[in-house]
């Protein structure tokens, strides 16, 4: 960031709120998609009317200087590769995380007060993020979509540690399934059992006879495995919550089985990687936290787990 300004830094962060929401409603109206034959006129684009948009912006959320939409003509505009990234069935969900960002964390956002203790997303919504999902089936399905995305690369990691043959793999909190899909398609010689609550979104006749869909929540009982995988799980929760989880794992697991733990993990210093926003996100949606390298290990081992290495990512332990 050393090349930006510092006015620009301080302007992109304030005006920050309009770029969100702008995105995600472009990206419910399908604007990238529009735009996927060619350029097209703001007039053309204003059928939106007919999804909702009862006042369509004079140029498409994002144009100019955000440089998301391009504009090709004075009033005609055409697709980036950013805005690519927003058309429907964009592998790392895109469209998605614009939805979640523009409609259902923007509230929550709007709620952050750090004077007070509650949870914003609760005092935004009136109950808690799951709870509120769990009412809103269409919501969970775009949020499961979302958690997606990323899901390839994390597979990738996963598929390079040795595996002995037929281990049984167990995703918690794993979703529509899109991981353990990934890995298996990478080590076929494995199993994979994934656990999630009742409600989450997944289609089981789109996996094979080497994967199972358990229901259930982690807070109580985990299913039986030699190695359980928590992706991007532990950072939704704040220290005691995210002990809990990983004693029901604990609980379940045999002696020395694995746990992988994909999170990210807080660098000292400066943050290049933009780690460190995630974690006033968490704050917001429930009190959750990102973590650094000493933060995991107190966690970890706090709760029965012996740490082996941490590296990219990826924090692999055993049982101890």
């Amino acid at each position: 960031m050393n090349d930006v300004p510092p006015e620009a830094r301080l302007w992109n962060l304030i005006r920050g709120a309009l770029g969100t929401k702008a995105l995600g409603t472009a990206a419910d109206l399908g604007v990238a998609d529009a735009l996927a034959t060619g350029p097209r006129a703001v007039a053309e684009l204003s059928e939106g009317e007919r999804r909702g948009c009862r006042h369509p912006p004079s140029h498409p959320a994002g144009a100019g200087e955000r440089r998301v939409f391009a504009e090709a003509e004075p009033g005609v505009f055409r697709n980036s590769e950013a805005s690519e990234l927003l058309r429907s069935g964009n592998a790392d969900r895109w469209p998605e995380f614009a939805h979640l960002f523009g409609e259902v964390f923007y509230p929550a956002m709007g709620a952050l007060d750090v004077r007070v203790t509650d949870v914003p997303f609760a005092r935004a919504y009136g109950t808690d993020i799951w709870s509120w999902f769990a009412t809103k089936p269409e919501e969970r399905s775009n949020f499961d979509r979302a958690m997606e995305g990323g899901q390839a690369e994390r597979a990738d990691k996963l598929a390079a540690l040795e595996w002995r043959e037929d281990e049984t793999v167990v995703d918690v909190g794993g979703g529509t399934g899109r991981l353990i899909r990934d890995l298996l398609e990478r080590r076929p010689e494995l199993r994979g059992i994934v656990f999630d609550l009742p409600e989450a979104d997944r289609d089981e006749t789109a996996v094979g006879d080497r994967i199972t869909f358990v229901a259930g929540s982690f807070f109580e009982q985990v299913p039986e495995g030699d190695a359980y995988v928590l992706s991007k799980i532990l950072h939704d929760w704040d220290d005691e919550r995210a002990a809990a989880i990983l004693r029901t794992v604990r609980a379940a697991a045999p002696h020395e089985a694995r746990l992988l733990v994909l999170d990210s993990v807080v660098p000292p210093g400066n943050d290049p990687a933009g780690v460190k926003w995630l974690d006033l996100l968490m704050l917001v949606l429930q009190r959750g936290r990102e973590r650094s390298e000493s933060d995991w290990r107190a966690l970890l081992n706090g709760a029965g787990f012996r740490i082996e290495q941490i590296e990219d990512g990826l924090i692999q332990a055993r049982c101890r």
